[in-house]
């Protein structure tokens, strides 16, 4: 396949395998957060009074996030030594399984505080799984095709977020708009996390289908060739690594927290705050990430063009502005207004996210790439968007304002601009096996193969 037309038609294919298989697995997650805002306080923990219930109930949603950096460490380590592509196979089937099992939990009317231990089980599943799905996915693209345009290809994976959201939100939305409130908190919410079944034997079709990384295969060759086997990724990616991881994590830090306020937290302060129906804050998050799923290769192509470092700053100083703008749109109790709220802060959101994956893949060499990329992107979603639900209802509940929540958007896009300010530009950085192979075994003792 050494043509440049056979070369792009099977970095389509990766894309797009890359794409559907992140589009389930985010779907599988973001199910949990709707289900978590709208139904599970009163299903899992009925003995509390509302608020409590839902601070409770955004506390097992947190657990998947608190998962994630163990599946990042896990899979990064074994797709840096067997490879990307059976990873993405494993984690797929792992959550597909555990939101399937979610669909099927008995609640607390039917086993006491043992429902709520499975569900937390189910969710630290999940979560283990999607640790371990953005590397692989972000990392098979980014090394399938080359510089020129690696942002634009590499924000596709990315768009499975919003995609996935969009599958979540409205599976939610159609099951709320065609049965009572009562049948929805019965049975009715079991719904999308069965789905999950069918939507990832697609996905599992789909990316068996596609080729291991070739980067990947040619270091792993010219490893072979030296007879010279690298150190723990883990261990390397931390002792060569630890700034790169760093800034990973402050890059992250006000996309991450952002977006769960956006597409999570704004559901509770839509009904619970505002005593607006459930719908109207399921389809303005539904239009939203219409909006956002377009938007993200868009700004992935101009990073591309001036580079990730700019279209980043955008994204920051968007969101410097618009945590402020968007609870006063949400005050207004319009739809049109909600929506717009919800809709630009995606689009902002998507500034710090479409470049995310080719800068975070273009900061490590190929022998800790799953391994660094991971844990960096992984470790702050435990602080950030792990926290953002619980944070905000608490802040909502202390002041009973939301300019506390603004504030805190504000001070998550300052640690972010701190972190991308102290980056270099890597948009035209070599990720070739050679290149990066050199990369991670310059300036240290060789091991020989057993």
């Amino acid at each position: 396949m050494n043509g440049p037309q056979e070369r792009h038609s099977a970095l389509r294919k990766v894309a797009l395998a890359s794409l559907v298989g992140t589009t389930i697995e985010w779907y599988d997650f973001f199910v949990y957060g709707a289900a978590a805002a709208l139904v599970f306080n009163t299903l899992f923990f009925p003995n509390q009074d509302p608020l409590t219930g839902t601070l409770l109930a955004f506390a097992t949603y947190s657990v998947g996030f608190a998962a994630r950096p163990l599946g990042g460490i896990v899979f990064g380590h074994f797709g840096d030594r067997l490879g990307r592509k059976r990873m993405l196979v494993t984690s797929l089937l792992l959550m597909g399984a555990a939101t399937f099992a979610i669909g099927l939990l008995p609640t607390y009317d039917a086993v006491g505080s043992w429902a709520a231990v499975l569900l937390v089980t189910c969710r630290f599943l999940q979560g283990f799984a999607v640790g371990g799905e953005w590397g692989g996915a972000v990392l098979m693209v980014a090394e399938h095709g080359g510089s020129r345009r690696r942002g634009f290809w590499a924000s596709w994976p990315q768009t499975g977020v919003p995609a996935g959201s969009l599958l979540a939100t409205g599976a939610l939305s159609v099951v709320t708009g065609f049965m009572s409130e009562a049948t929805f908190g019965s049975w009715g919410w079991r719904i999308p996390f069965l789905l999950s079944a069918v939507l990832v034997m697609v996905g599992l079709y789909i990316r068996i289908s596609v080729s291991e990384s070739p980067v990947f295969e040619q270091a792993q060759e010219e490893q072979r060739r030296s007879g010279q086997q690298q150190r723990l990724p883990l261990i390397e990616a931390f002792r060569r690594h630890w700034r790169e991881v760093l800034i990973a994590m402050g890059a992250r830090f006000a996309e991450n927290i952002s977006y769960y306020v956006f597409t999570a937290f704004v559901l509770t302060y839509l009904t619970g705050h505002l005593g607006l129906s459930k719908t109207t804050g399921l389809n303005a998050v539904l239009i939203a990430s219409a909006i956002q799923f377009a938007v993200i290769p868009l700004w992935g192509l101009l990073s591309d063009r001036i580079g990730r470092r700019p279209v980043y700053l955008i994204g920051v100083g968007g969101l410097l502005i618009w945590a402020f703008v968007f609870f006063v749109l949400l005050d207004s109790r319009s739809p049109l207004a909600i929506t717009v709220a919800i809709s630009v802060g995606l689009v902002v959101h998507a500034a710090m996210y479409a470049p995310q994956a080719a800068f975070f893949s273009e900061l490590f060499g190929t022998g800790v790439r799953y391994t660094g990329a991971s844990i960096g992107y992984q470790l702050a979603s435990v602080f950030a968007g792990g926290l953002a639900p619980l944070i905000a209802v608490a802040l909502l509940d202390g002041f009973g304002s939301s300019l506390p929540i603004s504030l805190y958007l504000a001070g998550a896009a300052l640690v972010t601009l701190v972190a991308v300010l102290l980056a270099q530009e890597t948009s035209t950085r070599n990720l070739s096996d050679v290149s990066a192979a050199r990369e991670q075994t310059a300036d240290q003792p060789q091991v020989p193969a057993s």
